[in-house]
């Protein structure tokens, strides 16, 4: 390749593409369509990633959460039947847990989060709130959870162990209820049963500015909870689901010590051998963390697949056109030829037109692709990132398809024979 005339290779493929622009535009069609789903995806799952993680990471680094199954079984391939089939975890686990474990400085014993049969709406006088999370706590969970009160206070262990009828309202079932009245001392309806009203919690961490519903709970001690819902482990096949679960901070600087004491512990209760694995889940940030990284790489890798699918048949696309453009040209490159161009330099002609077109398209779909994760972040809130590797990805993957499809026509058309090619009509 002379390389003084790449500049007229390359005005010559622009204009080329210039003069066709309706034919250049389907051509592309394809390319935009796959970048576009690649870009716009990609913005709200790596938003959406960033945000559950800051969420997570509000947990804490040595928080523990004892649960019957969590997806962190499921992630590393567990059965569900063999899930089904563990002990739910019972209050009387907290209780081995906290004389049992000296290193562990709270344990809060919660019940009914995540329970569909324990939605209700609150009531106070004639206004009501829309269906909340009722669920029950012991009186270290706002400690635990790391949750302060907006208004009020928590309740407190004895009014947990005398099942006092009191409630800790989150921020939706206060901003429904008292819009203008201090709600501490007053009595709210669940059901039939009254709850006086001791406090209210702070907004909890919203990932991304989006709405999660995280707000949409009130809790009461986990003994009156017992008292109005029962503890029903839900039935589900062949075995039951448990609605409760453990949550244990340690104390400072025992983080291992007060974990192998809350696994052997449990492992204890449930009659477990030394060969027999776990049969309940000990979550920490850790494990979260790299659990969700494990669902977010694989739905990143299904996204790259699916929009290459897209990306392929665009790819066809720019083949045809180009294979069309070589046959329409063909008197255009025995021209050429017989005035001295040499192959490379019309295969070079060919693979730029190629190349143009996808990029072209490549640019478009980032656009469209950011536009489209801008627009739903504006209208629903749902958190979105715009990482540099996602128009790296999409620019890099629209070049390659061109260069790829594109060397069929392009070597095509620089083998035509050039006293072939101006006999042609």
């Amino acid at each position: 390749m002379r390389w003084s005339l790449i500049d007229e290779v390359v005005t010559m493929a622009w204009n080329t593409l210039r003069t066709n622009r309706l034919r250049s535009g389907l051509t592309i069609l394809g390319i935009v369509i796959g970048i576009t789903s690649i870009v716009g995806m990609t913005s709200l799952v790596s938003g959406f990633d960033r945000s559950m993680r800051s969420q997570i990471e509000a947990l804490g680094p040595d928080t523990m959460i004892i649960a019957q199954l969590s997806g962190i079984s499921m992630v590393s391939g567990v059965g569900i039947r063999e899930l089904m089939m563990r002990p739910v975890i019972t209050p009387e686990d907290a209780a081995a847990i906290k004389e049992g474990a000296p290193s562990v400085a709270i344990v809060d014993l919660t019940i009914g989060q995540g329970d569909p049969s324990t939605q209700r709406a609150v009531r106070y006088r004639n206004e009501q709130s829309k269906t909340l999370q009722v669920f029950g706590a012991s009186d270290r969970w706002s400690e635990a959870m790391r949750l302060p009160m907006a208004h009020g206070r928590f309740f407190t262990a004895g009014e947990v162990e005398r099942r006092q009828r009191v409630v800790v309202l989150g921020q939706t079932a206060y901003a429904a209820l008292f819009p203008t009245e201090d709600p501490i001392g007053k009595y709210v309806r669940i059901d039939r049963e009254r709850y006086l009203v001791v406090g209210v919690a702070e907004p909890q961490p919203s990932p991304g500015g989006m709405n999660l519903n995280q707000d949409d709970f009130v809790v009461i001690p986990v003994s009156a909870y017992e008292r109005h819902f029962g503890i029903r482990p839900m039935r589900m096949g062949p075995g039951e689901i448990g609605t409760l679960f453990l949550i244990a901070v340690p104390r400072e600087g025992l983080r291992e010590q007060a974990r192998t004491e809350v696994e052997n512990i449990m492992r204890i209760r449930h009659g477990l051998r030394l060969d027999e694995p776990n049969d309940f889940d000990l979550l920490n940030q850790d494990a979260i963390l790299d659990t969700w990284a494990q669902i977010t790489q694989a739905t990143f890798l299904a996204l790259i697949v699916l929009s290459s699918i897209a990306l392929m048949v665009g790819g066809i696309g720019v083949m045809s056109i180009m294979t069309i453009s070589v046959t329409e040209r063909t008197r255009e490159i025995g021209v050429r030829k017989a005035l001295g161009a040499r192959r490379v330099e019309v295969l070079w002609q060919f693979l730029f037109e190629a190349v143009f077109l996808t990029t072209a398209g490549g640019i478009l779909g980032i656009l469209c692709g950011s536009g489209i994760g801008l627009l739903v972040h504006q209208l629903t809130g749902f958190p979105v990132s715009l990482p540099w590797w996602s128009f790296a990805i999409g620019v890099g993957f629209s070049a390659g398809v061109g260069v790829f499809f594109g060397m069929v026509p392009a070597i095509r058309a620089s083998r035509l024979d050039p006293i072939e090619a101006l006999r042609h009509e």
